[in-house]
């Protein structure tokens, strides 16, 4: 038998309702912050995440899925391709591409599937499904402003709240700019040569290769010596420091709770300024929702003009296992079974049917070999509020039987009176 490679998923119902609740209520937020949908390849030229992610970070070293490509145009042939492993690098080089600078200001959502090749376990697989935004544009268009990293943080408040999700955390650090990320860098080289021997084989690593990612270090026996190690608010320029006061004020305003955790990084070369995560006490160790920051220079780094920005990517996975809802509590179960009794009726029902579903009613079509006991018994399995049924004398008369599964009532009710009816039953939430 052939199974899901290790590391993937099927994602079957009734789970995929609670994905289509977070996505849905997604778009309705990313709408109203006026935000519009970008899709762009799964996979890219692997010059792109090199370049943009970094070639000493873990994802580039030793986590994507690279390949050289076979393609039949001699022009294709011997090009190394990498299914995406993160997003932002792709929309920088769309925005690079199609020279989005000329619209502005640029609010840029995505949702799908990123692969990494890392060791599987809960709620982290190879592949794996992120939803994110960016917000990038020419510095003219205020794309630099601490209010755009205050609105997007804002924008995840309000959509963690609106999934029901309580309890969240926000952590908030600034890595200053360029120039003091490459003094914090070499401070922290410094610091770490003489313990390194000391700590686990990745922040030996780390130490040499990205200083900042030891940060990243969950292994117990290191944090006494990371929590010695200096600290970024020490190196910040002062446009750099007013900056993220700026963020910190625009955020006390709207009334965002924050905590301030200057031991907080992000991992990837092009992160600058506000870095920031959203945690969760249910998912254990690994508990970021969500996490991201400004990446002013990357565009310039992938060949592109300046373009400051700021995003964030939400790991789809693990954000749905915080949910603390079950499918039942989302899935809209159907309006009404139709039970078609007698030779001839599968015809009747599905013009019935049709009529119905035409006015955003969820319909589930019975057969009509199935005894009437068989089609009640059925219509209360797929949790259905009502059981139509639809015979010779029914379907002369225009009149239906139509029965309330959950109260067990039966009424009479004229075919023109039917959507009406059945759209004053309550939807499932």
């Amino acid at each position: 038998m052939i199974k899901a490679v290790r590391g993937t998923r099927d994602l079957l119902p009734p789970e995929t309702a609670l994905w289509n609740f977070v996505e849905s209520t997604v778009r309705d937020v990313f709408r109203a912050y006026n935000f519009h949908e970008i899709r762009t390849p799964i996979f890219e030229s692997t010059e792109l995440f090199a370049r943009g992610v970094g070639e000493e970070t873990d994802i580039v070293s030793k986590e994507m899925y690279t390949w050289k490509d076979q393609g039949r145009a001699e022009s294709d042939k011997g090009q190394s391709l990498t299914l995406r492993p993160e997003n932002t690098a792709g929309v920088v080089r769309a925005y690079i591409e199609h020279k989005l600078w000329d619209r502005g200001l640029n609010k840029l959502f995505y949702i799908g599937p990123q692969f990494r090749r890392e060791r599987p376990q809960k709620g982290r697989y190879r592949q794996f499904y992120q939803i994110g935004a960016e917000v990038i544009g020419p510095a003219t268009s205020g794309s630099e402003s601490p209010a755009r990293d205050a609105e997007i943080l804002e924008l995840l408040a309000t959509l963690l709240d609106r999934l029901g999700i309580t309890g969240w955390q926000l952590q908030l650090n600034s890595i200053g700019c360029a120039n003091d990320c490459a003094a914090y860098n070499e401070a922290l080289r410094k610091a770490l040569e003489p313990v390194k021997d000391k700590m686990c084989s990745d922040c030996q690593r780390r130490a040499v290769t990205n200083p900042l990612r030891v940060f990243d270090c969950k292994v117990p026996e290191d944090q006494p010596i990371i929590e010695k190690l200096p600290r970024i608010s020490e190196f910040l320029d002062e446009p750099c420091r007013e900056h993220f006061q700026q963020v910190q004020v625009i955020l006390k305003s709207v009334g965002v709770p924050f905590t301030l955790n200057d031991r907080l990084v992000r991992g990837l070369d092009y992160y600058t300024r506000t870095a920031f995560e959203f945690t969760h006490g249910n998912l254990g160790a690994q508990n970021a929702i969500l996490g991201g920051g400004r990446y002013d220079g990357l565009s310039e780094a992938l060949g592109g003009p300046p373009a400051p920005g700021i995003g964030f990517a939400i790991g789809e996975d693990r954000l749905v296992m915080s949910l603390g809802k079950t499918p039942e509590d989302v899935l809209r179960k159907p309006d009404v079974y139709i039970a078609p009794l007698g030779v001839g009726m599968n015809r009747e029902a599905a013009r019935l049917a049709r009529e119905l579903r035409r006015n955003n009613i969820v319909v589930e079509l019975g057969d009509e070999s199935f005894r009437l006991k068989k089609s009640l018994e059925t219509a209360s399995k797929l949790g259905s509020k009502y059981a139509l049924i639809l015979g010779e004398n029914e379907l002369s008369a225009g009149v239906f039987a139509l029965k309330n599964l959950a109260m067990g009532e039966q009424s009479s009710v004229p075919r023109a009176d039917l959507v009406a009816k059945l759209r004053n039953t309550p939807e499932e939430k």
